[in-house]
């Protein structure tokens, strides 16, 4: 169609459109009248009404304002024919900007579900809700129901079925909410400005008291109580059965509740006032709007005040046992552990590894390693030199290749993920003689050495176990350590490990031997895909496994460029640890003496049994 006859078209179109809006006279249309909406101020209709009514604190100088409330809102409905009253629905010492404890709101709410209610009668909209997504959303949930239910604002005059009411408790609802949003701003400031200057809260706490200066005070009588909880568990008990015993004395709780639970010790072994320290703002608030604390990891600034107040337990005391809590989900439950190193024979500056602690640093592992050589110089194998007798070959240039490159079956094996050990059948096989093991890392060598030792050894770990009378491999778990042992060798954490091993044997005495430098990689084929897709695939690299594999097999990269390492460098070694004192039997022990002073376990033990039988004695006389 040409354009000269699409304008034809588009005038007769527009021609017939305004003939049509012209409409028809008005006789000939029955109108149905709609039923008149009925006055509220002026309303006959019965309605069965719910007053709302709330105070933000509990604090006894606001009871009147929440006993006003009431009392107001029962006269005014009392005064009304046309309303009667169902419930008072009163939250008390309760904030408004979230729905969280207030359970009389939301029983309130469950009755207009319910079709209980017809009519909501509050003071205003901030006693209703700071919120302005609960206020909008409930009032609109309210409305939309049949037959709706209204608010009504007294302090507003709003009632949120008049057509034009939206528009106005929006606006007042956001007022509100930033009120309490600026009440909370002055509040955080203030908090801030009393840390500043040193002056702390000090609520109710088990072994004090609060002078008339609000200054914290021993109560011997519970302070005894506080001990008691410390020594245990230094002396290593789990805070299940420290409550059991505590409970079966009868030690009151400083709300004075004689039932202890787990949860309930742990505070208070958490709770560094018992060391006569301060440290405010442990916990922060995000969101003014729903409360919610969060445990403060430097978001804001906190204030710790060192000898605030007398200490019921020695400060090293507190920080031991601060350590043996943190690290209990790994398995400890003794004394706290020291960092051990064997300071001469076969396995000189290999460090212990305990694999139930968390608490070591790669410095460290190094500080132990170096502690047990002179000077803290390790020798050089350098230093050695090779002599080559007339008629041999000449092997300069030579290598002795990877173990790696060639099959391994009755080989030594070990692989290691970011959370265990986990040791092959031929391993365990040379060092059948028990099921349980030392690990140790010479962490300037990176070697790791494996020996056998009793279960009673510091460190020993079970790497074995029988099934069906036949031994098989156990996986060493290593969660808390390996975390630290791949930052000191500056292996990724999703990665695996695998390493060959080697025994070193003299006489009936052998161990383990394992390069840390000749490992294979296991890289998670999902850490190749991203790769891939962010960097892009070289298409000339193809994984040595299956594309079904979870995992791809890599080498280091500086194996690319030979077969192994040289063979005078490697002959150099053999005959450096050759020469070494065979000895694999020497313990190890601590490097350095410890960084904190904790009670001696003996002591411990004696206070521990004194304060029992004088708490059993008090519950006699009593």
């Amino acid at each position: 169609m040409s354009q000269n006859e699409k304008i034809p078209r588009q005038i007769d179109k527009k021609s017939k459109i305004r003939e049509r809006y012209k409409g028809i006279d008005e006789s000939e249309l029955d109108v149905i009248p709609a039923i008149p909406q009925e006055d509220f101020y002026h309303g006959t209709t019965e309605k069965r009404v719910a007053v709302y009514a709330r105070v933000s604190t509990d604090d006894p100088r606001q009871t009147s304002s929440y006993e006003l409330q009431k009392n107001h809102y029962t006269d005014l409905v009392s005064r009304r024919p046309d309303w009667k009253l169902i419930d008072i629905y009163a939250d008390e010492g309760i904030s408004g900007t979230s729905l969280q404890h207030r359970d009389e709101f939301l029983r309130m709410i469950d009755d207009c579900n319910a079709d209980k209610i017809d009519l909501i009668v509050t003071k205003s909209v901030s006693r209703f809700a700071r919120n302005i997504m609960d206020c909008i959303g409930y009032v609109r949930m309210l409305k939309g129901r049949k037959p709706p239910i209204g608010v009504f604002f007294e302090t507003e005059n709003i009632y949120t079925l008049d057509a034009n009411s939206e528009m106005s408790l929006s606006f007042i609802a956001t007022l509100a909410q930033e009120e309490s949003h600026t009440k909370s701003e002055i509040m955080n400031a203030s908090i801030e400005m009393r840390f500043k200057r040193g002056i702390f809260l000090t609520p109710a706490l088990l072994g004090y008291d609060l002078d008339e200066d609000g200054n914290l005070i021993i109560n011997e009588d519970e302070a005894q109580t506080v001990r008691l909880i410390f020594f245990m568990y230094l002396y290593g008990y789990s805070t299940q059965g420290i409550a059991e015993v505590l409970t079966k004395l009868g030690r009151p709780t400083k709300k004075g509740n004689t039932k202890w639970s787990p949860g309930s010790v742990l505070q208070i072994l958490q709770n560094e006032r018992h060391c006569g320290d301060v440290l405010a703002r442990k916990t922060w608030t995000p969101n003014y709007l729903d409360h919610k604390s969060k445990k403060n990891k430097q978001d804001r600034n906190q204030y710790r005040q060192r000898d605030h107040h007398e200490s019921i337990v020695s400060r090293d005391d507190f920080i031991a046992v601060q350590r043996l809590i943190s690290n209990a989900k790994y398995g400890n439950k003794s004394i706290l552990p020291e960092l051990h190193v064997v300071k001469d024979g076969t396995l000189r500056g290999f460090v212990s590894i305990n694999p139930r602690w968390a608490g070591f640093k790669v410095d460290d592992y190094y500080e132990a390693c170096l502690s047990a050589y002179e000077d803290g110089v390790i020798p050089d194998d350098c230093d050695l030199e090779i002599e080559a007798n007339e008629g041999d070959f000449d092997l300069r240039g030579y290598e002795i290749a990877h173990g790696q490159f060639f099959d391994t079956p009755g080989r030594s094996i070990v692989t290691i993920a970011n959370d265990e050990f986990k040791f092959n059948m031929p391993a365990i096989r040379k060092l059948e003689s028990s099921h349980t093991v030392e690990l140790l890392i010479h962490p300037e060598k990176k070697l790791l050495a494996v020996r056998t030792v009793s279960q009673e050894a510091v460190n020993a770990v079970t790497w074995s176990k029988l099934s069906n009378g036949k031994l098989i491999p156990k996986a060493i778990s290593g969660t808390a350590c390996l975390p630290t042992i791949f930052k000191l060798l500056g292996w990724k954490d999703e990665c695996k490990y695998r390493l060959l091993g080697a025994a070193r044997k003299k006489g009936k005495e052998q161990f383990l031997i394992f390069d840390l430098n000749e490992t294979e990689i296991l890289i998670p084929r999902y850490v190749i895909d991203q790769a891939g897709a962010e960097n892009g695939t070289d298409p000339d690299l193809a994984p040595f496994t299956s594309k079904n594999s979870e995992s791809i097999l890599a080498y280091p990269q500086e194996w690319g460029d030979s077969f192994g390492s040289d063979y005078y460098a490697h002959a150099k070694a053999e005959t450096r640890a050759d020469s070494s004192p065979w000895d694999i039997t020497i313990e190890s022990e601590p490097y350095k003496e410890p960084d904190i002073k904790v009670t001696d376990r003996a002591t411990i033990e004696s206070e521990i049994e004194t304060m029992i039988e004088q708490m059993k004695e008090t519950n006699t006389n009593e």
